[in-house]
């Protein structure tokens, strides 16, 4: 009996399956845990990170057509004139302050500071041309009129050489301290001398230096 029991094991082996341990079939029935698709073992060598990531918020954009601060809408005719007014009168305090477009960069600045370290003839052009204009008309004596004319060359001659002056004195600090500059010399000269010619208070920008401080 014994003896045909272990000829029909022999013939007809039972599966490996019903061989292994019970603790073996529960961890094959156990599904693993799939890999992190976010670890860096997974990730492809180009990945990037995204913002949330590395914890930056952007922040979030206005609306098309949104304005960020709007102002309040003028209650009547007279307070819009008021506004308009003060936002001219703002405008033009900081053009007196800082200029324009053509006042910028240090080649100007300096050109500036020469004239304005300086009393110049050209300051007295205008006053002049004016006296110079009323005392030459036909109304006035002759002995009135003939002064009026060398007052008038005494001033032309006066900003001619003052002008060159400025010019020469603008060439020689231009080439010490700005030697590669890309800046015409001679925009910089009728720059300083149109300048020259306009009374101190009137000049924009507004003068930096006194009369008489070294540049």
């Amino acid at each position: 009996m014994c003896t045909g029991r272990r000829r029909l094991a022999t013939l007809h082996p039972v599966p490996s399956l019903f061989r292994r341990k019970s603790s073996q079939l529960v961890d094959e029935a156990v599904p693993q845990d799939a890999p992190d698709e976010q670890s860096p073992s997974v990730r492809s060598r180009g990945y990037t990170p995204s913002k949330k990531e590395l914890g930056r918020v952007t922040p979030k954009r206005p609306a098309a057509g949104r304005r960020l601060t709007a102002d309040p809408v003028p209650a009547n005719k007279q307070e819009a004139r008021e506004r308009r007014r003060a936002a001219r009168a703002q405008a033009a305090e900081e053009f007196r302050r800082e200029g324009g477009p053509r006042d910028r960069g240090p080649e100007r600045l300096l050109a500036r500071n020469v004239v304005d370290s300086r009393r110049t003839v050209g300051t007295w052009f205008f006053g002049g041309a004016l006296i110079v204009l009323i005392g030459s008309s036909q109304a006035m004596p002759p002995v009135v009129r003939l002064v009026s004319n060398l007052l008038w060359g005494a001033l032309a001659i006066g900003v001619v050489i003052d002008s060159v002056l400025i010019s020469r004195k603008i060439k020689k600090l231009v080439g010490q301290r700005f030697p590669k500059t890309d800046q015409k010399l001679g925009s910089l000269y009728l720059y300083a001398i149109m300048r020259s010619i306009t009374f101190r208070r009137m000049r924009a920008p507004v003068p930096q230096v006194n009369i008489g401080d070294p540049i």
